[in-house]
């Protein structure tokens, strides 16, 4: 199996084709997701996976806000730091090349690579995921992170990094 399809076959999602849908604004709701990744509707957590995953499903961003997409509807939702949360990590080797498959807070997995990219924020670990949307590291995944991470110096810094997918990922800097 090549890469890229073992890749296309380890990322299946369930979105909705929110792209094809031009559904009017009717205004906010009251559902919130917290840093932690846990979803709410006026302020009672959803509990239900199978919906939090529905809601997911049709989950954008425009311009740094949150909707909820529907053919018939848009509605726009607050989110307080990023919908998503890196809760897990395994490693694979396949042909060589090593992967490392990420596991999301509503149990979507990605590989870490060009397409799904590790970013920092004012030193805050993210992944950049489909649509725009991106999902926090976990602080325990990137302590397991770090201590799997090679070293090495570029222009005199050394660094930590992963590599997955034939990329590479800076980690930080050590000091």
């Amino acid at each position: 199996m090549s890469l890229n399809r073992l890749i296309s076959e380890l990322e299946k999602h369930q979105h909705a084709p929110t792209e094809l849908w031009d559904p009017p604004y009717c205004g906010e709701i009251p559902i919130h997701i917290a840093s932690n990744g846990d979803w709410f509707y006026q302020g009672s957590q959803i509990k239900r996976s199978a919906l939090v995953k529905l809601f997911a499903s049709v989950l954008v961003v425009e311009d740094g806000e949150y909707f909820l997409v529907t053919p018939a509807e848009k509605v726009k939702i607050t989110v307080e730091d990023t919908p998503f949360v890196i809760v897990d990590w395994r490693q694979l080797e396949e042909n060589g090349q090593q992967l490392l498959l990420l596991t999301t807070n509503i149990g979507d997995t990605l590989v870490l690579s060009s397409e799904h990219a590790l970013t920092m924020k004012n030193g805050v670990p993210y992944i950049v995921m489909q649509r725009g949307l991106t999902a926090r590291v976990h602080r325990n995944v990137f302590y397991q992170w770090v201590s799997h991470a090679e070293s090495r110096t570029v222009d005199g810094q050394e660094q930590w990094y992963l590599s997955s997918a034939g990329e590479t990922f800076v980690l930080g800097n050590v000091k």
